[in-house]
């Protein structure tokens, strides 16, 4: 799925989904540099553009090749990087309910973020439009489909962190 409202920006980094369906949704945190938002670096990166002597911490990115579906700026804007009916490299090495290889199964949504930052209100309306539209896209998309890097990739990552607000988007039921 192209989501139509969604600024589009293709990234290169990505691959078929091999049969899979999207059967979750992982959300992440990015800032680039870190603590940083607005600098236009995330895409840069998504898209192998990044120059990464701007900054002494974008050196270690040096080709890296990652990517994810969506990312949703501090003001809420979207943007579009793969379409979701392809894998985008997001979640690395990652397991959800016993499947190991989550890239294949997944749609990646970075919200521009950190561990010290409340998301914004306009973070949360954008993600949950994004959710309503990839519900009707993708049929098993139900229920408790919803999960987070750090529970998909535990000890190696921590984000979306501990402000993001679980509450508004989980099913508990």
């Amino acid at each position: 799925m192209i989501l139509p409202w969604a600024r589009q920006v293709p990234s290169e980094h990505f691959e078929e989904r091999c049969g899979e369906e999207v059967e979750c949704v992982v959300i992440h945190h990015i800032s680039l540099p870190p603590g940083e938002f607005g600098t236009g670096c995330v895409a840069a990166l998504f898209t192998g553009t990044l120059d990464t002597t701007a900054h002494k911490f974008l050196v270690e990115l040096e080709g890296l090749r990652v990517s994810a579906h969506f990312l949703i700026e501090r003001d809420g804007v979207v943007t579009q990087f793969v379409d979701t009916a392809k894998a985008a490299w997001h979640a690395g090495e990652s397991s959800w309910r016993g499947r190991r290889g989550v890239n294949l199964f997944s749609i990646g949504i970075e919200l521009e973020g950190d561990e010290v930052s409340p998301y914004t209100e306009e973070q949360y309306r954008a993600l949950r439009l994004l959710l309503n539209d990839l519900e009707l896209a993708h049929p098993k998309l139900k229920g408790d489909y919803l999960t987070g890097h750090d529970e998909i990739a535990p000890g190696r990552k921590r984000d979306p962190g501990p402000l993001f607000e679980w509450g508004r988007f989980r099913n508990f039921s």
